[in-house]
C-alpha cells in the first residue's frame, strides 16, 4: 500500500493561466490513474511563515502577498507594485495570479509534511504536488514561487547530519543548488540538459559548491535514454555511494521524456524509472517530490509508475481501456521509442570522465 502520501487540494489552484505550460490537469490525470489502487491521501496543512523562512526571505513572502492584493484590487500596474514584481520575478513565465499565495503554500506544505514524516522515522513519504526547484531565496523563477525541495532538506537536517538532493528533471535544479551551495551538509546532484541549449543556463561541471557538494551532470541536446541512464549510473550513483547521505530528497521531474515540449533530451519512461529505483536501492530514507513535466500523456503515467514502484505496489504495464484515454497512452512504459541508441554519447563520456576524476574523489563519506 502507498503510505505517507501528502497532498492539499489547494495545489490544483496553482495555475498561471490557460496558455501556460504548467497545467494542474497533469495532477488530476495522475490521480485518475492511481484511483484503482486506493491510495490514501493525507490532506496536508499549508506551509507556515516559519517554515517558508527556512529558505525564503520575509521580504519576499510579504511581496507575494502585496502583489496578489494589488492584482485583486486592480492596482497591479502601479509603479510600486511593478517594482516589486520586477525585483521578485513575477513577470514573463511567472505571472502573478489570484490565489498564488495560498496555492504556493499548499504545495510547499505537502512537501514539508512528507519531510517531517521521514525526519520522524518513515522510510518513504511523498509530496508529488511539489518539486518546484527553481525558486530562489527572494525571487520566483521557472514556474516556481517557493522552493519546497530546499525546505525539505532543511527539515531533514534537523535529524540527519548529511542530506542529499537528487534531481532528475530536465532543467538544472538551480534554486536548490544555490540555496545550499555553501553548506557542505547537503549534497545536491542534478542531471539535466546542459545550459547551452536550455534554461536556466546553469549546471556546468565547474559548479562544485562547498567541499564538492554540488554535483552537476549536464547532458547534450539529443541525448537518448540509454546514454542518459548510463550517465546517471556512472556519476550520481557513485557520488551518493561515496558521500553516504543519511536521507535523500528526490525530485522526479518527467521532462527528460522525448515527448516533452520544453526541452531536447530523448529519454523515456523506462530509463527515468530506473534512476528512481537505483536511488531507492541505497536503502536511505526518502522524500519523493514531483517537478517539471509538460506533456499530459507522459507526466501522469510516469508519476503513477514512480509512486507505485517506490511503495512496492505491483501494477500492469497495460493501462485499462477506460483509463487509457485519460493517460493518453495504452501502456505505462514506452513501447514505441523512435530513436537509435547512442545519442549524446561523446559528450556524456566527457562529463563522466571529468566527474569521476576531478569531482567524485573529493566527496567524503
Amino acid at each position: 500500500m502507498v503510505e505517507n502520501f501528502f497532498f492539499h487540494p489547494g495545489i490544483f489552484q496553482y495555475d498561471f493561466g490557460p496558455s501556460h505550460p504548467l497545467k494542474p490537469e497533469r495532477l488530476q490525470r495522475m490521480f485518475s490513474l492511481l484511483a484503482p489502487f486506493d491510495v490514501p491521501v493525507i490532506e496536508s496543512e499549508p506551509a507556515t511563515l516559519e517554515d517558508l523562512q527556512r529558505c525564503h526571505s520575509a521580504e519576499y513572502i510579504e511581496a507575494i502577498q502585496a502583489i496578489e492584493e494589488a492584482l485583486v484590487e486592480g492596482r497591479s500596474g502601479e509603479d510600486d507594485i511593478l517594482e516589486l514584481r520586477s525585483r521578485h520575478g513575477f513577470w514573463g513565465d511567472n505571472p502573478a495570479f489570484v490565489g498564488m499565495f495560498d496555492s504556493a503554500a499548499a504545495y510547499t506544505g505537502a512537501t514539508i509534511e512528507a519531510a517531517r514524516r521521514v525526519r520522524d522515522g518513515a522510510a518513504l513519504a511523498f509530496g508529488i504536488g511539489g518539486g518546484l526547484h527553481h525558486a530562489l531565496r527572494s525571487k520566483a523563477s521557472g514556474f516556481c514561487i517557493y522552493n519546497d525541495p530546499a525546505i525539505a532538506c532543511s527539515i531533514l537536517r534537523e535529524r540527519f547530519s548529511k542530506v542529499a538532493y537528487v534531481d532528475i528533471d530536465v532543467h538544472h535544479g538551480d534554486g536548490v543548488q544555490w540555496i545550499w551551495y555553501d553548506d557542505p551538509s547537503v549534497l545536491t546532484c542534478s542531471i539535466h540538459e546542459e545550459g547551452r541549449t536550455l534554461w536556466p543556463g546553469t549546471g556546468g561541471v565547474e559548479e562544485t559548491g562547498a567541499e564538492f557538494t554540488s554535483l552537476n551532470v549536464p547532458m547534450e541536446a539529443g541525448t537518448t535514454a540509454d546514454v542518459w541512464i548510463h550517465a546517471f549510473e556512472k556519476t550520481i550513483m557513485p557520488a551518493l555511494e561515496a558521500w553516504k547521505p543519511e536521507a535523500i530528497v528526490l525530485q522526479m521531474g518527467t521532462d527528460t521524456h522525448f515527448l516533452d515540449p520544453l526541452a531536447h533530451l530523448l529519454s523515456n519512461q523506462q530509463a527515468w524509472l530506473r534512476s528512481i529505483v537505483r536511488v531507492q536501492e541505497l536503502g536511505v530514507p526518502l522524500v519523493a517530490v514531483g517537478g517539471g513535466g509538460y506533456n499530459l500523456s507522459t507526466v501522469p503515467r510516469m508519476w503513477m509508475s514512480a509512486i507505485l514502484t517506490l511503495a512496492d505496489v505491483a501494477f500492469e504495464d497495460e493501462i485499462p481501456a477506460d483509463l487509457a484515454k485519460v493517460a493518453g497512452a495504452p501502456f505505462v512504459s514506452d513501447h514505441d521509442y523512435p530513436y537509435r541508441s547512442g545519442g549524446g554519447r561523446d559528450h556524456a563520456d566527457w562529463v563522466i570522465e571529468h566527474l569521476q576524476k576531478k569531482h567524485i574523489p573529493h566527496l567524503k563519506g
